[in-house]
């Protein structure tokens, strides 16, 4: 065995002896469930759960080992920290939100806008109604003169009529489905137009509706 392997067997015998020592030299200083303070070399573990205080072998605190947090301080924990998270979120809803608008009356204006384009498109498709309204009685007025003259009423007829029906309901469907996005519109907004109130500082000048004039 060479001098170097001796000497790294030393100083590694050396450092182990020494740990030991630390380790044999700590003392932990807790609170039994009595409310007693108690300084011992080894620690109970209900005790630790309430923590506990690491002494050198002179009584100087090492480490201090909090203790454990009970049920109702992890739910406030977690529940403060939802809250920070919440903050966070509608913080950037609202830079998102004063990018589009500087204004309430900016957000008012721009429903207003949006509100029309979907009655217009509306309005197209009861115009179109309206045409195969007209085609459906036509064909229905040929189908009832050939039924009162006694005659058979071609299938080509019938199907066409129920072709015609079949049209309007699936356009009244989308008529529907469209006022229902209208009122979600709506709603979206004017929940815009509150905060934008809430963090601008001012209020609209605007009617919600813009048919009406707001006294």
């Amino acid at each position: 065995m060479n001098r170097l392997t001796r000497f790294s067997i030393a100083v590694s015998a050396v450092a182990a002896m020494m740990a030991a020592t630390v380790a044999e030299a700590r003392m932990y200083r807790y609170t039994d469930e009595n409310g007693q303070v108690v300084i011992s070399n080894s620690i109970p573990q209900e005790a630790s759960k309430r923590g506990y205080d690491i002494l050198s072998k002179n009584g100087r605190v090492i480490e201090t080992i909090d203790p454990e947090p009970t049920e109702e301080e992890i739910a406030a924990r977690e529940a403060e920290e939802q809250r920070k998270l919440e903050e966070e979120r509608q913080r950037e809803l609202d830079r998102k939100l004063l990018e589009r608008f500087s204004h309430p009356d900016e957000a008012v204006r721009a429903m207003h806008r949006k509100i029309r384009e979907l009655q217009g498109l509306n309005q197209l498709k009861k115009g179109n109604i309206s045409v195969i309204d007209s085609q459906l009685d036509s064909e229905q007025s040929r189908a009832a003169n050939l039924e009162r003259s006694g005659r058979d009423i071609p299938e080509a007829t019938l199907e066409k009529i129920r072709r015609l029906e079949s049209q309007i309901r699936e356009i009244e469907r989308e008529i529907n489905s469209q006022n229902a996005d209208i009122k979600e519109l709506r709603e979206e907004f004017e929940k815009d137009i509150e905060r934008l109130e809430e963090i601008t500082g001012e209020e609209r000048t605007e009617p919600l509706d813009p048919d009406k004039t707001e006294q």
